[in-house]
C-alpha cells in the first residue's frame, strides 16, 4: 500500500463504529489514499491481521475496530489508599484497554456531572509512580513518565543509569469528588467513553456499591471468569502479542461483551488481586501476561510472519534473509557512510548484511544496485555539516544493529545445541534489533531531532548496548562451559569405559532458574528425582511425582500411580516422550519442567553431570514460586518489614541470580557418592 492508503486506512479504523466488510474497507481507502493495486483487499487483510488492528468477528466475516468495540463499554476504575489521602487520581494504566492506544495518559481528559475535572500536579520519587504505568510493560514505566512533561523527560535524560530523585505527574483533582461521595479504599468508580478518539471520558458514581452481597459477588465472579477466559484465549492464539496493550486488548475481545458491562473489575483490581493463573512475566528484554508459573516459549505460531505486511521486493528479500528491516533502515545506513565519508557500495552491504549472513550472487547484485541507487539519490541533497549532532548517533545505532545481525545469523548456522542459550536469548536479539532498526527509522531525515529528543535516544542506545553485552557475555559463557563440560567427559573416557548419556534441561517454573544435567541412559525416575532434589538443594523429604503423557508416576506402585524406579530415560525416548513434569511438595506446588535434548557421552556410573545453568534455586520451605517471586522483590526494592520476612524466608546473602557448577557439581557428588568404576 501507498502511504495515502495507510493514512486512509487508519483514519477510517479511527472514525468506524460498525463492523465493515474488507471490501468496505478498500472502497474508502481508494476513495481517499488512490485506487491502488488489484491486490488491495488482500493488502488490507494482511494488514488487519499482521498488525493487529481491528478485531475479526469470524462468523460474518466482518471486523470491528478498537473505537467500535471499546467506546460503548462501561468499565470500573478503584483509586488506590494513597490516592484518596491526597485527593488525586493519576490515569497511568487505568484506562486500559478503552482509551484509544494512541493517547498517552496525561493526554485523556475526565469529566463528572458534565464538568471537565480539573488536572493538577503530583510530585514524589518515580518509585512511587511506576506502580501506576506497569501494566504498559514494567520496563516501559519509565518512558511513560518521562513523556508526561519536559521536565520529566529531561530529568530522566539526565542519568541513563539512575532514576531521577523526585519528578511530576500529572494527575486528576478529585478532592471534591471525594468528599462528595464519602469515598474509601475499596470504592469503585464507573467509567465511560464519550470520545474515543480525543480521549475524554465520563466519570460517576458506582450505583453497585449498594446492592445486595451475594448477588453483586455473583455477578463480579461472571466478570473474572470472563476476564480469565479472555486471558487464556489470547494466550493460546495470539501468544506473547507485541506488547502487553495488545494482549490485555484482545484478552477481552475473547473474554466477550460481559467485560464490557458493570458491575465489574478494574484491570489492575483483577490482575493483582483477585487473578491467580495470570501474572506479568519476563519476554526477552521486556514482559509480558502469561500463565503463572509458566514460562512464554521462544517461538510458536506468532512467530512464523515477520516483517510488515506491505514488505516491498527489496524488504521481502531482506526478511528472507533474517533481518527484517524497512527500506528507511537500509536508507540510514546510507546516509551514515555519507557521514563516514566511505560511500563503498561494498561496504555499506557489509555492515548492513554482514558477512555471516550467506548471499547469493544474484542477491548480493539486487542489494548493491538498490543500495548504489540510494546512495545517488541521497548525495545530490546530504549536507556533512547540517548532519554533525545526529550523524555520530546514527552511526554507533549502525553499528550495533550490525553486531546484534551477526551475532544471530551465527547462532542461527550453528550446528551445536541452541537450548543450552540463555533464556530467551533469540527473542533478546529479535527485540534489540527490532529496537534498533526503529532508531534507524527515526535518524533517517534530514530534519535533525532537538536536544531533549537526541539525550533520550543517547540514553536509549546505552542501554540497548549494555543488554546486547550483557546477552553477548551469556552467549559466550554458555558456550565455553558446554564445550569444557563436553571436553572433561571426552578426556575423562579415554581412561575409564564410557556408555551412552541424555542431556536433560530441568527448568523451575515460574522462577527463571534452571539446569542442563547429562544423566546414564538407563537412569530410572527414582534417580532422576534425587538428581533435581540435588541441583536444586533441596530435602527430598515431600511428596513428589512425575506427569508424563497424561500418568502419573510415583515412589509406590499403588494409589493409581505408575512406580517411578521402572522407568528409565531412554523408555521415555524410545516412546517419543519429549519433555514431561516433575511435582514436589503439592502445597507449594513446585514444578520443574523436564526438556529431553539431545544424546550425550556419559561416565560409567551413576552419577549424573551439570552442563550448565542459571539462578540461585528457591529454598523449599519458601512455599512455592509465586511467594518466592514476592520475597525476591521485597528482597530487591522492598522495606521495613516486607523485607525482614524476605531476609527471614530466604536467608542472609541469599542472592537470586547467584550460579556456579562447581556447587551444583558438589551436591551431586553428595547425593551420588558411589559409583560404579570410581573408587
Amino acid at each position: 500500500m501507498t502511504v495515502d492508503q495507510e493514512d486512509a486506512l487508519y483514519d477510517f479504523l479511527d472514525n468506524a463504529t460498525d463492523a465493515f466488510s474488507t471490501a468496505e474497507l478498500a472502497t474508502e481507502v481508494r476513495r481517499k489514499g488512490g485506487s491502488g493495486s488489484r491486490r488491495l483487499v488482500e493488502e488490507l487483510i494482511a494488514f488487519l491481521i499482521s498488525r493487529k488492528l481491528a478485531f475479526p468477528v469470524k462468523e460474518t466475516e466482518r471486523w470491528l475496530s478498537r473505537r467500535g468495540y471499546f467506546s460503548p463499554a462501561r468499565f470500573a476504575l478503584t483509586p488506590s489508599r494513597l490516592e484518596i489521602r491526597n485527593g488525586i487520581f493519576i490515569p497511568g494504566h487505568r484506562l486500559l484497554p478503552f482509551a484509544n492506544p494512541l493517547l498517552l495518559p496525561h493526554e485523556l481528559s475526565f469529566s463528572w456531572k458534565g464538568e471537565l475535572i480539573p488536572a493538577t500536579t503530583s510530585e514524589g520519587p518515580p518509585e512511587d509512580f511506576y506502580p501506576f504505568y506497569e501494566l504498559f510493560g514494567e520496563e516501559y514505566a519509565p518512558q511513560y513518565l518521562a513523556r508526561d512533561n519536559p521536565e520529566n523527560e529531561e530529568a530522566f535524560n539526565a542519568d541513563a543509569y539512575e532514576d531521577p530523585p523526585e519528578i511530576s505527574v500529572q494527575t486528576l483533582d478529585m478532592r471534591a469528588i471525594y468528599r462528595e461521595l464519602g469515598f474509601v479504599p475499596g470504592d469503585r468508580l464507573i467509567a465511560h467513553t464519550l470520545d474515543w478518539k480525543g480521549g475524554v471520558f465520563g466519570l460517576e458514581p458506582d450505583p453497585y456499591k449498594k446492592m445486595d452481597g451475594e448477588a453483586l459477588n455473583k455477578a463480579l465472579a461472571e466478570w473474572e471468569s470472563a476476564a480469565e477466559r479472555g486471558f487464556l484465549a489470547c494466550f493460546d492464539t495470539l501468544g506473547p502479542c507485541a506488547s502487553t496493550e495488545e494482549q490485555i486488548a484482545f484478552a477481552f475481545w475473547f473474554g466477550g461483551s460481559r467485560l464490557l458491562e458493570v458491575p465489574g473489575r478494574s484491570l489492575e483490581e483483577y490482575l493483582y488481586e483477585r487473578c491467580e493463573r495470570i501474572e506479568i512475566v519476563p519476554y526477552g528484554m521486556e514482559t509480558r501476561f502469561w500463565r503463572a508459573g509458566k514460562e512464554i516459549p521462544d517461538s510458536g505460531p506468532w512467530t512464523m510472519n515477520v516483517g510488515p505486511p506491505d514488505k516491498t521486493e527489496f524488504e521481502a528479500l531482506l526478511a528472507k534473509l533474517g533481518v527484517p528491516v524497512s527500506e528507511y533502515v537500509a536508507e540510514a545506513f546510507v546516509r551514515d557512510a555519507l557521514f563516514r565519508k566511505d560511500s563503498d557500495i561494498h561496504r555499506i552491504l557489509e555492515r548492513l548484511l554482514p558477512p555471516s549472513i550467506e548471499l547469493t550472487r544474484a542477491e548480493r547484485m539486487y542489494i548493491a544496485q538498490f543500495l548504489a541507487e540510494t546512495r545517488d539519490d541521497l548525495a545530490e541533497s546530504y549536507n556533512f555539516f547540517a548532519d554533525h549532532e545526529t550523524g555520530p548517533l546514527r552511526s554507533r545505532v549502525a553499528e550495533l544493529h550490525t553486531a546484534i545481525v551477526d551475532l544471530a545469523a551465527r547462532l542461527s548456522t550453528r550446528d551445536d545445541d541452541r537450548t543450552r542459550l540463555p533464556k530467551h536469548a533469540n527473542v533478546t536479539l529479535s527485540q534489540l534489533q527490532n529496537h534498533a532498526a526503529n532508531l534507524l527509522e527515526d535518524l533517517d531525515f534530514d530534519e535533525v531531532p532537538d536536544a531533549r529528543e537526541l539525550a533520550g535516544m543517547e540514553n536509549s542506545l546505552d542501554a540497548m548496548i549494555d543488554s546486547y553485552e550483557d546477552l553477548k557475555e551469556g552467549i559466550e559463557s554458555a558456550r565455553d562451559d558446554f564445550r569444557r563440560r563436553r571436553l572433561t567427559l571426552v578426556q575423562t573416557g579415554t581412561t575409564e569405559s564410557v556408555s551412552g548419556g541424555k542431556t536433560l534441561q530441568i527448568s523451575l517454573s515460574g522462577t527463571g532458574v534452571w539446569r542442563r544435567v547429562i544423566v546414564p541412559a538407563d537412569f530410572n525416575l527414582t534417580e532422576l528425582h534425587l538428581c533435581i532434589q540435588a541441583i536444586f538443594g533441596w530435602s527430598g523429604g515431600r511428596l513428589h511425582g512425575f506427569m508424563i503423557d497424561g500418568q502419573i508416576y510415583g515412589p509406590e506402585s499403588d494409589g493409581g500411580e505408575l512406580a517411578e524406579r521402572e522407568t528409565t530415560i531412554s523408555d521415555l525416548a524410545t516412546a517419543g516422550i519429549a519433555d514431561f513434569v516433575y511435582d514436589y511438595d503439592y502445597g507449594s506446588e513446585w514444578e520443574a519442567r523436564v526438556i529431553l535434548l539431545h544424546e550425550a557421552q556419559q561416565l560409567t556410573g551413576r552419577r549424573p553431570r551439570c552442563a550448565a545453568g542459571e539462578g540461585m534455586a528457591p529454598p523449599e520451605k519458601v512455599g512455592g514460586p509465586l511467594r518466592y517471586r514476592r520475597f525476591v522483590s521485597a528482597l530487591k526494592s522492598g522495606a521495613g518489614n516486607e523485607k525482614r520476612l524476605a531476609l527471614s524466608e530466604l536467608g542472609d546473602g541469599f542472592d537470586p541470580d547467584a550460579f556456579t557448577l562447581e556447587t551444583v557439581e558438589t551436591a551431586l557428588k553428595l547425593a551420588f557418592p558411589h559409583t560404579a568404576g570410581e573408587e
